[in-house]
């Protein structure tokens, strides 16, 4: 089967993200929270000037990653790398960031998981005897974003599926995900069943199947990217 290098894999996700934001962001404007790793390098491939980016810091309008000429110390994202503003930039303090995410004003959200299962269940910030900071606002943007999208790689590092029938680990949010996006598919959450969208036109849906230890049902309109 067909494998890409991690930051091939990285880009790829990010960049299917990013233009279903510009897409959406047609005719009307776009609020969109940014998690860490992954999830901050849509920022990069965002073209509309109609989808605005926020920070849990209080930034609202980040911009791409900022090139030696553009650092600013102050800027920074969710993965506490260097940004740039967007024209109209504002700022907020934590208390009312956290209350547009808490109020409902995020039309989506992009978080990292660890393991996501067919239920929609997400777990993203926890693996036991781990180093970790504790849950941060991820349980916050489960809960308050209209939309949640998981980007991450299908695969973990020890070669097993990220996609499963029950998550093991710390639960985030139960039934959250909306969509997941990996660099082989995107899967969306319909009627109570994880339906396969989309897919890489690098493989086929069998060898989709047999690196995915959740169920999914393949959607009659099945697309390719």
């Amino acid at each position: 089967m067909f494998t890409f290098t991690e930051e091939d894999a990285k880009v790829r996700i990010a960049k299917y993200i990013a233009k279903e934001f510009d897409e959406m962001s047609r005719g009307h404007d776009l609020f969109i929270n940014l998690g860490v790793g992954i999830p901050t390098m849509v920022a990069d491939y965002i073209t509309s000037k109609r989808v605005f980016l926020q920070a849990e810091n209080g930034m609202l309008g980040v911009g791409p990653v900022a090139d030696e000429a553009h650092i600013d110390p102050l800027l920074i994202n969710a993965s506490r790398v260097k940004v740039t503003e967007t024209k109209g930039c504002s700022y907020m303090n934590s208390a009312d960031s956290f209350g547009m995410i808490r109020g409902g004003h995020v039309d989506a959200t992009v978080i990292g998981a660890f393991e996501v299962d067919e239920e929609g269940n997400i777990a993203n910030w926890i693996i036991p005897n781990g180093k970790m900071l504790g849950v941060g606002g991820a349980m916050d943007l489960v809960s308050g974003a209209k939309k949640v999208y998981i980007a991450m790689q299908h695969m973990s590092k020890k070669g097993k599926s990220k996609i499963v029938k029950k998550c093991a680990l710390p639960i985030t949010g139960y039934g959250a995900a909306d969509v997941i996006v990996t660099e082989y598919a995107s899967f969306r959450f319909e009627g109570g069943k994880m339906v396969l969208r989309e897919i890489s036109s690098q493989i086929t849906v069998e060898e989709l199947k047999e690196i995915t230890e959740a169920s999914f049902a393949v959607s009659e309109e099945l697309g390719r990217f």
